[in-house]
């Protein structure tokens, strides 16, 4: 998911505020400054907790330096470290470290209308007996769900269950050598064993996008998934990172292509979450930067694949991934103005657990099929998606984070402040 960047002047942030009025009005009741919805969940502890810990990452300067810090304290299993993790960054984005523990998050966003994608947080594993334990991990993750209505998406990373190097080699279309191959039969072994239980199952699983230099050899492995087990629903989902020049094209194509080959296509839109890699990537080794060159580019791109998602919404199944305010409403207005459903399962909202609940609860309120990406795990293992986290909600500038704006304006409705 995209970065929510920092606070925009005042006067342009009049200018999104009357638009979202706008959009919001034809698109029915919804108003994402409601903070009151959006935080009904949280008691006035843990609203206060959530204030400070947004107000610490408000600190571009002492993210840097804590995310060195936790990466070097984590690899040398310091156990005070581990537990001060958890007890405040970790239990603000994660729902916990094993999937029993998730279950009261799970339940408390049920309760609001919420369903849960849970994520197993490993990434970039290096070895097979790890990249077997992330495959067995999903597969107890798809069953667990299974116990649980409002759970209808597993999600994982393929980088999680192959290795890096090797993803980067079948991108290049490179001939592997014999011992890859094997390697290579492992990781569809892993894959279809995954997405074969989730059929079994009657779940859905998403598959993340990466660094755009592995992305094709991702997309051949997702597409190959989709076509086996897609034939009827949507079972397996691609993600396609719009913040890339060529992805909406990719969209519309890889549509064509599972029309063409009688199935449905699964597509999970995020703005993108790599872009400073990849422009010093390829700045680095010479080649034109993949991503659009302006925030505006980006926006008109995804809302762009909005659009076609839904024209074709009979035929396909989305899940509009982003916590921008712009697109999640232009969904609603779509969906009203066309007379679809709100909960209909094609179109479907989310955001990160932690992230944007003043998005996600009052969608839940209007009725909208909306729900929050859990990530879980034991704490070392998510620590590089905490960081990332952390480092969304920080601000070179100093301005405040739309985040934590947000807590203090309900702390300041609730008389805490």
């Amino acid at each position: 998911m995209e970065k929510l960047g920092k606070p925009v002047p005042e006067s342009i942030q009049a200018l999104e505020n009357f638009l979202n009025k706008t959009m919001s009005e034809s698109a029915g009741s919804l108003d994402f400054d409601n903070t009151e919805i959006a935080f009904r969940a949280k008691s006035d502890e843990e609203l206060k907790k959530a204030a400070w810990l947004f107000g610490l990452m408000n600190k571009y300067w002492l993210v840097g330096i804590g995310s060195k810090l936790g990466i070097a304290a984590i690899k040398l299993h310091l156990p005070f470290i581990e537990s001060i993790v958890k007890n405040t960054i970790f239990q603000q984005f994660c729902g916990g470290t094993t999937l029993l523990e998730c279950q009261k998050t799970i339940d408390t966003l049920a309760q609001f209308k919420t369903a849960t994608i849970l994520d197993f947080g490993a990434e970039a594993k290096e070895e097979e007996t790890d990249f077997n334990h992330t495959m067995n991990e999903t597969i107890r993750a798809i069953e667990f769900a299974t116990h649980n209505s409002t759970v209808p998406v597993v999600s994982s990373k393929i980088t999680g269950m192959a290795r890096f190097e090797l993803l980067e080699k079948l991108s290049r279309r490179e001939e592997l050598t014999p011992e890859e191959s094997e390697e290579y039969k492992n990781v569809l072994k892993r894959m279809d064993s995954v997405c074969h239980v989730a059929n079994q199952k009657n779940m859905s699983i998403f598959f993340d996008a990466e660094e755009s230099w592995i992305q094709n050899a991702i997309d051949d492995l997702v597409n190959m998934m989709m076509k086996r087990y897609n034939k009827e629903k949507a079972v397996v989902y691609n993600t396609f990172q719009l913040y890339r020049i060529d992805r909406l094209p990719y969209l519309l194509r890889s549509f064509d292509i599972a029309q063409k080959e009688g199935y449905v296509l699964g597509a999970k839109l995020v703005r993108g979450a790599y872009m400073d890699k990849e422009r010093e990537r390829a700045e680095e080794k010479g080649y034109p930067s993949p991503i659009h060159p302006t925030k505006e580019a980006t926006d008109e791109a995804y809302n762009s694949a909005l659009k076609f998602c839904v024209d074709n919404y009979e035929k396909m199944a989305s899940c509009n991934a982003t916590h921008n305010a712009q697109s999640s409403l232009l969904l609603a207005r779509l969906i009203k103005e066309r007379g679809i459903p709100k909960d209909h399962p094609h179109l479907v909202f989310c955001q990160l657990y932690g992230m944007s609940d003043n998005i996600t609860f009052n969608l839940a309120a209007a009725g909208y099929n909306v729900a929050k990406y859990v990530p879980y795990g034991p704490v070392r293992e998510v620590v590089p998606y905490l960081i990332r986290r952390a480092q969304e909600n920080s601000s070179i500038t100093g301005d405040m984070s739309r985040e934590y704006g947000l807590v203090l304006r309900e702390m300041k409705r609730r008389g805490l402040s």
